[in-house]
């Protein structure tokens, strides 16, 4: 039997397995329902970092604002902006003075900037919870309510949820999607979710966690070191027997982490490689990932395009039937993607970019790596960081 045919079908039967595999991962069990506010409730302190965010600070501070939890205290930390951000902090603090706005210190060696960031502002929260906000993330009014009552309800210690993700560009719209899909597969919140499992991960952008679990894990200071600091506190509250949960929380916050290309490679070109380096298994899967997505790319579009050339060439029955093996891996797959498009409010028919996209990923995820293992560095928010000061 000819060789190609068999690669063909080879291929098909694997195309299917991995694509049933990689779809399947993303269960968020645990949702986070709108609830009645209470009329009292703990002291929450939401803290949120804010280096250079001009575009994204006032309509994040004005959601916090609007929460309609009754007990709340809201912090806001400017590290060491050079943009419009003090400004506009302190023209909505004039305004209201429930915001409490925060001088950062300069960056003292072996610290990360975002955990040196949260760090200082929980030194000067009061909280029974603290939460922790990003300031590219806005709040829906019920979101404290809704959170800290789930929280409550699963007996969580640190409680996060998955955001809904605002992609408003070309390549947000092509890329974040993979990505989304790629964590999901690396991270599975079931295995998240079930204590006798050492998996864990945590949505930076929403962070809820007891004040008294923060302080016995030593807080920030304890991973003072890490760029991907969400994924490290996560570890550190599972690892010493606290409850993490992480949640679907896509009816109360909503996440624009960028806005273009070159944002969107910096930042995931910073995270890739580093929230998969501290684990030989995680390595291998995101080599695996990566390789994947480069398959993906370069495959995919070809393989329905030889199997016509083959049977022009007088490929005869085994040509058509590497043309309809093509067309029905590229019809699951464009099912599936839909499917994810749809979760995440992206137009369908960018389903079709899928390649384009897989190897937007795997040229993400080498460089990523090659950065940290070349000892170049990694650059984020105008600060460059050597890997061996923030690797575990």
């Amino acid at each position: 039997m000819n060789f190609y045919f068999v690669l063909s079908s080879v291929a098909f039967v694997i195309a299917l397995v991995i694509l049933y595999w990689l779809h399947t991962q993303a269960w968020l069990d645990i949702q986070t329902p709108h609830v009645t506010p209470p009329t009292t409730g703990p002291l929450v302190s939401v803290i949120v970092p804010a280096r250079n965010e001009e575009k994204n600070i006032r309509r994040c501070v004005e959601a916090l604002l609007a929460q309609d939890y009754p007990n709340l205290e809201i912090l806001v930390l400017d590290d060491r902006s050079t943009d419009l951000t003090p400004l506009i902090l302190t023209e909505i603090a004039e305004r209201d003075p429930r915001l409490i706005v925060l001088k950062g210190h300069e960056l003292p060696p072996g610290w990360a900037g975002k955990p040196h960031a949260l760090h200082q502002a929980s030194q000067q929260a009061h909280g029974e919870w603290l939460l922790f906000i990003d300031a590219d993330t806005f709040l829906h009014p019920n979101a404290v309510s809704a959170a800290l009552v789930a929280a409550q309800n699963n007996r969580a210690d640190l409680y996060t949820v998955m955001t809904e993700q605002i992609t408003g560009s070309f390549w947000e719209r092509v890329v974040m999607p993979l990505v989304m899909t790629a964590l999901s597969v690396g991270f599975s919140p079931r295995k998240v979710n079930n204590p006798s499992t050492r998996d864990a991960i945590a949505n930076g952008q929403f962070i809820l966690i007891r004040r008294v679990v923060y302080d016995a894990i030593g807080g920030h200071e304890r991973i003072k070191n890490q760029i991907v600091e969400d994924k490290a506190i996560s570890e550190q509250v599972k690892w010493h027997g606290y409850r993490l949960v992480v949640a679907d929380g896509r009816g109360v916050a909503q996440t624009r982490m960028y806005t273009d290309f070159a944002s969107m490679w910096e930042g995931w070109t910073k995270n890739i490689y580093l929230g998969l380096s501290d684990r030989p298994a995680m390595l291998v899967l995101g080599a695996f990932g990566a390789f994947l997505a480069l398959m993906a790319a370069l495959v995919l579009p070809l393989w329905p395009i030889l199997g016509w050339f083959w049977y022009l060439s007088g490929g005869a029955w085994m040509a058509q039937v590497v043309i309809l093996q093509s067309l029905v891996v590229w019809a699951v797959l464009l099912g599936a993607r839909m499917q994810v498009n749809a979760r995440m409010n992206i137009p369908l028919w960018y389903a079709f970019s899928t390649p384009l996209g897989a190897g937007v990923f795997a040229a993400m995820m080498f460089v990523s790596a090659w950065k940290v293992l070349s000892g170049q560095g990694v650059t984020w928010k105008g600060r460059t960081y050597d890997p061996k000061t923030v690797r575990k």
